[in-house]
């Protein structure tokens, strides 16, 4: 079976535990206002490559996976690649390698979405706004298809990481750091939640592909306040 990915990140150490290989898919259905990839977007960009080519390029990695690493599969968003992924994660456990999925939790049917976790070690799953209204004007996104996801993750039984983006003036008060908190906590199978900094590294690929950044004037969340909240949840 044939895809289309970004690129590969040999070693990462963000994206699930241990240092990993991160393979990026192309294509994305979302427009969040804080992505820092919009040149994953395109479904009909990138690289195309079967999942016998891709599995032996991210093996070549493998000597340097260390403390539980394996590979991650990211995006884009990856699950609109659903039996690709499904394909390549089970062509990896015949090597015994660990999966994880970095999803926004949306992009195919249940169904397709289910054949994919069949073979994933690990959800780390976007949470990123808590109402459907949110979700619609901030990423165009569907809230109930993420909601039926994760529900999902917890009927299959797979570790769950729930990641949310805190951005000043939009995501950064502490009563709405303190809901995500507890609608994390309602996953039976959450076993960690990570609360990332929002950033504008990205700005320079927007101004590049001739896109304008809808938060461009938003200051970057600041590390250390953004550890004092934390502390008080």
């Amino acid at each position: 079976m044939t895809g289309r990915i970004h690129s590969i990140q040999s070693l990462g150490a963000v994206d699930g535990p241990g240092v990993r290989c991160v393979v990026f898919l192309q294509g994305c259905p979302l427009r969040c206002v804080y992505c820092h990839n919009p040149d994953t977007w395109d479904t009909t960009g990138g690289e195309e490559i079967d999942t016998d080519e891709l599995v032996r390029r991210v093996l070549r990695f493998q000597p340097y996976w260390k403390n539980g690493g394996g590979v991650t599969v990211s995006g884009g968003e990856p699950l609109l690649q659903a039996d690709f992924v499904a394909e390549f994660f089970q062509k990896l456990h015949e090597h015994g390698v660990h999966t994880a999925l970095d999803t926004s939790g949306t992009g195919c049917p249940t169904a397709a979405a289910e054949r994919v976790l069949r073979h994933t070690d690990l959800v780390l799953c976007d949470l990123k706004f808590l109402t459907a209204a949110d979700y619609k004007r901030y990423c165009r996104a569907d809230f109930t298809q993420v909601e039926r996801f994760l529900q999902l993750t917890a009927m299959k039984s797979v570790p769950l990481w729930i990641r949310h983006v805190v951005v000043p003036s939009l995501t950064d008060s502490l009563d709405h750091l303190r809901l995500v908190k507890a609608h994390a906590e309602r996953c039976p199978n959450l076993q960690k939640i990570e609360f990332l900094p929002f950033h504008k590294l990205c700005i320079e690929k927007y101004d590049r592909m001739g896109i304008e950044f809808p938060l461009r004037d938003t200051p970057a969340m600041n590390e250390a306040w953004l550890k004092q909240l934390l502390e008080k949840l």
